[in-house]
């Protein structure tokens, strides 16, 4: 009995304090008002709650919406398309059995069918002047343009520049919205920056970061000559495969770099991408408007960055500055009066530290022009004048002759076409005909063979046949390599002694 009335105590007891813990909440918590449950102007359709207004005041100077809004519009996907190429194993189809089979004998090898790729571009004119990445468009047989409102054109190249990997289009149309070039010096380490374009085919996609670096050199443009400019503008703006050719701005909407490469071991984006800045764009394209041809201006020097390894070895005071270790004879900055030893720290008053930003600065510049280079000598700082010269030495502007057919040793040698490039799977060379009234006539070569190297040297235009034939009449002949228009290789001794 007295068990069961404890019991009972225990029990009012536990009702008792839950009361007055719910009343103690219910005088604490502050009064609630409730709106009403948004009635569905569809009866089918379920409403979770109420949607609130996202309309909010940007704080200024941070406004990406304006920047995406005024660029997004000029940025355009870039569709490019490819012949199919020779298939390996039937270029190296036995030529008996090709006299019965002829041009069918690629069916029973695979060959496989145009190939399609994509990237981006940005319309810098309104006359429809399109920049890209050369890679975006290199070999194409095919280049198209899709605007952001749809509209399709196409596109010819008005020319291309392998050192800087970009390339200019021209697309027949007018009052297309543009991108105007802003100054890719004045932009800081640390500033938002937009990347607009067309990655994965998702047409006017728009990423934001900040630059996280400038004047990188990530060795991408590596060329035999050594005449790639890398001076690349590094930011952590989201760019993934078909971003390629596209915009970065900065939050003004103007046009500081063209987006290029990636740093990445899968091929997506893994934090870091890379573009041209302006500063190597705008010149570039005046260029190729002007000449065709991008005129490439060189101080003459091999250079080396100062490190401490190299300013204890040298016993050089200052790390800053980019060191001399030789000089082309004749060269601007030879004939300026620069020394082997001496460190270069400014170009018409811009600091150049590394290899990257020395090359950037010379490359703004036409043969002819003259620049002011500031450089130490010891503990003297010294400045000199250098007239810079072209890849042949001289002060002359260099004109296109990639597309001129020449005569040489009485044969007649002709660019090959892109669409012959591709299907053959080469990068160049030189068709030569007229061999029966020349002096090739007896070296077994036939009319329509396309030399594509000569020794150790690439043939990318007909004038490279004459400069290394010419140059092997010193020797003991040359070795002649080559394809002709049915994927036949073949190779002819030339000048060498029996």
């Amino acid at each position: 009995m007295q068990a069961k009335q404890m019991m009972l105590g225990l029990l009012t007891s536990a009702v008792l304090g839950g009361g007055v813990a719910v009343g103690g909440y219910k005088l604490l918590e502050p009064e609630r008002t409730y709106a009403p449950q948004a009635v569905a102007a569809d009866p089918n359709v379920r409403y979770t709650s109420e949607l609130r207004r996202s309309a909010y005041n940007v704080p200024e100077g941070l406004n990406f919406v304006a920047a995406a809004a005024s660029v997004t519009p000029a940025v355009v996907h870039v569709m490019t398309e490819y012949a199919p190429k020779v298939n390996e194993r039937a270029m190296q189809m036995d030529p008996f059995l090709r006299q019965f089979f002829g041009d069918d004998a690629d069916q029973f090898h695979g060959q496989s069918g145009p190939q399609m790729g994509s990237g981006s571009g940005v319309v810098i004119a309104a006359n429809g002047y399109i920049v890209t990445n050369n890679h975006v468009i290199d070999k194409a047989d095919k280049i198209e343009v899709v605007l952001d409102d749809k509209r399709k054109f196409k596109a010819t190249l008005v020319g291309a520049d392998p050192n800087t990997d970009l390339a200019l289009l021209k697309v027949e149309a007018d009052n297309l919205p543009f991108v105007k070039y802003g100054n890719s010096d004045d932009v800081k380490v640390g500033q938002w920056v937009l990347a607009v374009g067309n990655p994965f085919n998702l047409n006017s996609t728009v990423t934001a970061g900040i630059i996280s670096a400038k004047g990188r050199n990530i060795n991408i443009l590596r060329r035999e000559d050594n005449m790639g400019i890398e001076s690349f503008l590094q930011t952590d703006a989201v760019v993934n495969p078909g971003n390629s050719g596209g915009a970065l701005v900065n939050l003004n909407g103007d046009l500081i770099g063209i987006n290029s490469a990636i740093a990445s071991r899968s091929g997506a984006f893994e934090g870091y991408s890379f573009a041209v800045p302006s500063s190597i764009v705008s010149k570039v394209v005046d260029d190729l408007l002007k000449y065709k041809v991008v005129q490439r201006a060189l101080l003459g020097v091999s250079i080396r960055e100062v490190d401490a390894q190299l300013a204890s070895e040298k016993k050089i005071k200052n790390l800053n500055g980019v060191y001399v270790m030789g000089l082309t004879k004749g060269s601007a900055a030879a004939d300026a009066g620069l020394k082997e030893g001496d460190v270069i720290t400014a170009i018409n008053g811009a600091k150049v530290n590394t290899s990257s930003q020395l090359q950037e600065q010379v490359a703004r510049y036409r043969p002819g022009d003259k620049i002011k280079v500031t450089y130490l000598r010891g503990d003297d700082e010294r400045t000199a004048n250098a007239t810079l010269r072209n890849a042949t030495g001289t002060t002359d502007i260099i004109r296109e002759t990639a597309n001129a057919t020449m005569k040489y040793e009485g044969a007649t040698l002709a660019p090959v076409s892109r669409v012959e490039m591709n299907k053959l799977g080469i990068e160049g060379g030189a068709k030569i005909s007229g061999i029966k009234s020349s002096n090739f006539r007896e070296t077994g070569i036939a009319d329509g063979f396309i030399i594509t190297r000569i020794d150790k040297n690439k043939v990318s235009k007909p004038q490279d046949v004459a400069t290394y034939l010419e140059q092997a009449k010193e020797g003991n002949g040359a070795l002649v390599e080559g394809v002709y228009p049915d994927g036949r290789k073949a190779y002819y001794p030339i000048g060498q002694a029996e």
